[in-house]
């Protein structure tokens, strides 16, 4: 709450907004930025929202229209990613400068000389660290001075946030949501018995679990251990090493529960 009132007292003020909002994964940076483009989209203007990896930005846009159906919402949002083929992105291009978009959430797909917005009045960007701010720039750029609002989980001194990405503001999400579970952490001996018994647990209760591993070079070798460990739990890996699409594609078969254990 008390973000959102610094970040609705900019949209309002006379002043553009240059605004962080720092905290980690799943305090609620992503509910105040659909907040803030839902603003923009009340007083006439359009919202683009920029996401660093295709899986981020699908999640953010299925949860945008999750919203809109559960409150019964009026706007029109699209998602603009560079997997979707050539005739999506042209009825894309066309409702983004036709103005019939309200809000875009896309990754930099959003920044090709192509797009071209009607009224851009809010820029935000996610995971801010991912992008260069010649990137950001350029976004900014498809609109009249639009207010900015950039997202970070990754915790970086003040001081060195506002002087490397040239942002005046920034709001700290104190508290986690209310219902959030506590995180427990557990320091154990390199134990094989205590790894399978910790995944076999998490799958009974219906979980998923994230195996990381500090080398990319045996991954594959590790993923079969914990086949072997857990017959019964499905197990693949990911690597930045891997083919975009490839890496893509096995991320959202995870997020869809299709394996049980990611080794990354």
């Amino acid at each position: 709450k008390k973000v959102w009132k610094e970040i609705s007292e900019d949209l309002q003020g006379p002043k553009l907004m240059s605004r962080l909002v720092q905290r980690d994964v799943g305090s609620g940076k992503t509910i105040l930025a659909f907040f803030a483009l839902l603003t923009a989209k009340g007083n006439g203007y359009q919202g683009a929202m920029m996401a660093p990896t295709e899986v981020l930005a699908k999640q953010h846009f299925e949860g945008l229209i999750e919203l809109k159906e559960k409150y019964g919402l009026q706007f029109e949002a699209l998602l603009l990613v560079g997997s979707m083929t050539a005739k999506e992105k042209r009825l894309a291009y066309e409702k983004i400068t036709s103005g019939e978009a309200d809000i875009v959430i896309g990754t930099h797909a959003i920044i090709q000389d192509k797009v071209e917005f009607a009224n851009l009045g809010l820029v935000i960007t996610d995971e801010q660290h991912r992008f260069g701010v010649g990137q950001r720039a350029s976004l900014s750029g498809k609109g009249n001075n639009p207010h900015t609002l950039v997202m970070s989980a990754t915790p970086i001194p003040r001081t060195l946030q506002m002087s490397l990405i040239g942002i005046k503001e920034l709001s700290m999400i104190e508290t986690p949501p209310k219902n959030r579970y506590p995180i427990q952490t557990y320091v154990t001996p390199r134990h094989d018995a205590i790894v399978a018994e910790a995944i076999e647990r998490e799958l009974l209760r219906g979980g998923q679990v994230f195996y990381l591993y500090n080398y990319t070079e045996d991954i594959s070798d590790v993923m079969v251990k914990i086949s072997k460990m857990v017959p019964e739990a499905k197990v693949c890996y990911a690597h930045g090493k891997m083919e975009k699409h490839k890496l893509e594609n096995i991320i959202s078969d995870f997020i869809d529960h299709k394996y049980d254990v990611l080794v990354s």
